[in-house]
């Protein structure tokens, strides 16, 4: 049961300006260009600019560590002392994701893709 580190999301408030920057550091053009995501693939990473992340509650980047089984994982995490933020939610194409905060206040994102 291995997870590894595959995605960022970054919360923004200005899209288009973020678009911009992360165009420029990337120097790839977004995989998904919608009014509630834009997401990049560069390098093997998959960097995400979320427009509604604050209201989310994400004060930074959330780094979404790619796992097998979302659920048992993010009940693991729960009881090893993790406050749950989002529950497994189904983001598209049976894509799931969940996010916890650690004892220091970190947020700790879980991906699982529908191949998984």
């Amino acid at each position: 049961m291995t997870a590894g580190l595959q995605t960022i999301i970054y919360p923004v408030k200005d899209l288009d300006r973020a678009k911009a920057v992360f165009g420029a550091l990337l120097g790839v053009e977004p995989y998904a260009d919608q009014p509630y995501y834009v997401g990049y693939k560069a390098a093997g990473q998959d960097v995400g600019l979320d427009p509604n992340g604050h209201a989310k509650g994400m004060t930074g980047p959330v780094p979404y560590w790619h796992v097998t089984d979302l659920r048992q994982r993010l009940a693991a995490l729960v009881e090893a002392g993790a406050e749950l933020l989002q529950d497994a939610q189904d983001v598209g194409g049976g894509r799931l994701i969940a996010s916890v905060k650690d004892a220091d206040g970190n947020l700790v994102g879980l991906l699982q893709d529908a191949s998984a």
